[in-house]
């Protein structure tokens, strides 16, 4: 059993998760009921095995969700390269995560969901899996978890760490158990300087700047036939991409058609909603305006279409291939913005709203590249959206800065060097 934390707060943490423990069953069926649950893998998240452990060295990766496991597929084909010995076990939290890592992960690892984090869940999971080196990416600190993988002797790195100003300010206020937290890791490989300035103050120990793992993802995969398809039935049309969007900016794309309308009668605006399942109640609040059509009902954009409703789960890689101008949502309203890189690596010239604070840095090296436009305000929109749906020529090379900013591998590079001497000595940790 892990010995008890020296904080207060983390203190209070381990015994109510443990009080807690009678109620997971309850907790887990509520979230099926919601959709955000695989029924088939549930027991896994009670640390229970949804499969073999294979044979010989294994690292553990863990990602919460879709970003983070997307941004490591790079990290974790190198893993088998450098070590074709060992399994890589994956770990994320939600069930579209879990979806996409069965179909993309290399033949070397395989996904598991991640246990809730109760002693119970955490001990079981450890024990049977017996990971030789755990790598935590981004912002992840369960604190039970980690403090069970540590007691075990298993090293820990957290790899390709962000933290935003809001969790900064935050554990700031809790501040010994930020350091007792980062403490238990034994490296810390930051996205940036900025983040590195973070940890060293909450508390971590031994802090490296590798760069972003993000800059080096594989460009999203795509189906030909439906990118042939789309193609063939918008033909020339001007074309406008908002990708991922949240509630309030599909009306922010709509009237900023309405707007551009006037000098291209022949715009057509795609819209691919964040969660797809608010493609209806957003087809209902435009209809009446404009011209809608519904990717989730089978219909295709015509002629007359106005707004394209692209509420489908996994496509926004044939929007970006079909559209040459993007605009990244979450970055209107205040959420933080989102990955500019996915539009970088196909080619997309990328114009985003002020709120970005999620991938400021990414967006910084992209405007720096000339791939990307920051606005200050919404006010801006229509003016540049208008000046390069006007100039093709300069938006195909923004497109092609962005591609050559989002294409860089020294990241991966320099993570691998920073994480050889625990890839060296975990053998000793491998169950035979």
């Amino acid at each position: 059993m892990a010995e008890t934390p020296r904080s207060r707060l983390l203190a209070t943490y381990r015994k109510m998760t443990s009080i807690a423990e009678p109620l997971t069953g309850q907790f887990l069926r509520q979230r099926l009921a919601r959709g955000k649950e695989d029924e088939d893998r549930l027991p896994e998240r009670l640390g229970r095995p949804g499969r073999v452990r294979p044979k010989g060295p294994l690292v553990w990766v863990h990602a919460a969700s879709v970003g983070e496991s997307v941004s490591v597929l790079p990290l974790i084909r190198e893993l088998g390269r450098i070590r074709p010995d060992a399994s890589v076990l994956v770990t994320t939290g939600t069930v579209t995560s879990g979806r996409m890592m069965v179909e993309r992960l290399p033949a070397n690892a395989f996904h598991q969901f991640v246990p809730l984090d109760t002693p119970t869940a955490v001990r079981a999971f450890l024990d049977y899996w017996q990971p030789g080196l755990a790598l935590w990416v981004e912002s992840e600190l369960w604190p039970n978890m980690l403090f069970e993988t540590r007691e075990r002797g298993i090293p820990v790195a957290l790899v390709n760490a962000r933290m935003s100003e809001g969790s900064f300010r935050n554990w700031k206020r809790a501040k010994r158990a930020a350091a007792e937290l980062l403490d238990s890791f034994d490296i810390c490989l930051a996205q940036d300087d900025d983040v590195a300035d973070k940890l060293r103050q909450l508390g971590a120990r031994h802090v490296e700047v590798p760069g972003n793992l993000k800059l080096v993802g594989d460009p999203l995969p795509y189906d030909a036939d439906v990118l042939m398809e789309l193609r063939a039935a918008v033909g020339s049309r001007p074309k406008l991409l908002w990708a991922s969007t949240h509630e309030g900016e599909e009306q922010l794309a709509a009237f900023t058609h309405r707007d551009l309308a006037a000098q291209f009668p022949r715009l057509l605006t795609i819209i691919v909603p964040r969660h797809p399942q608010r493609g209806p109640q957003i087809a209902a609040s435009l209809e009446g305006l404009f011209r809608v059509a519904r990717r989730s009902k089978g219909e295709l954009p015509s002629a007359e279409t106005e707004l394209y409703i692209a509420d489908t789960l996994g496509e926004l890689g044939v929007f970006f291939r079909l559209c040459p101008l993007a605009v990244m949502g979450g970055s209107f309203v205040p959420h933080g913005g989102q990955n500019p890189l996915e539009p970088a690596r196909l080619g997309a010239a990328v114009l985003s709203g002020p709120h970005i604070g999620n991938f400021r840095e990414i967006f910084r090296l992209l405007v720096d590249g000339g791939g990307a436009e920051v606005l200050a305000s919404n006010d801006q929109l229509t003016e540049r959206a208008r000046f390069l749906l006007d100039n093709d020529i300069e938006t195909m090379q923004r497109g092609q800065a962005a591609q050559a900013v989002a294409g860089s591998k020294e990241p991966l590079v320099r993570t691998f060097e920073f994480l050889a001497p625990y890839l060296r000595a975990f053998d000793a940790n491998a169950r035979a």
